[in-house]
């Protein structure tokens, strides 16, 4: 990251029936985020208005050895990939 520039969180409340739906809507606006050079959509989290305090990741983020990250789900089964395998 350049010297001249920190980074930020953006919280931007949305309305879920529960915290898988919430995490499934993260991770599509985290997905179109990336068009943003600014974005760093891999570090999402959710939480619950009422106790923000406790995030839930949305992405796994590990590096890969081409030197990207993983863009699967946190806690997912199997390796790390940039996509889901089906």
């Amino acid at each position: 990251m350049p010297p001249d520039r920190q980074r930020f969180v953006i919280h931007l409340p949305v309305l879920a029936g529960d915290l898988v739906g919430a995490v499934r809507l993260a991770r599509v606006v985290a997905r179109w985020a990336r068009l943003l050079a600014t974005a760093d959509p891999g570090e999402t989290t959710v939480s619950a208005e009422d106790n923000q305090g406790v995030r839930h990741r949305v992405f796994c983020d590990l590096p890969l050895p081409n030197g990207r990250r993983c863009l699967l789900g946190a806690d997912h089964d199997g390796p790390c990939a940039r996509r889901l395998v089906r």
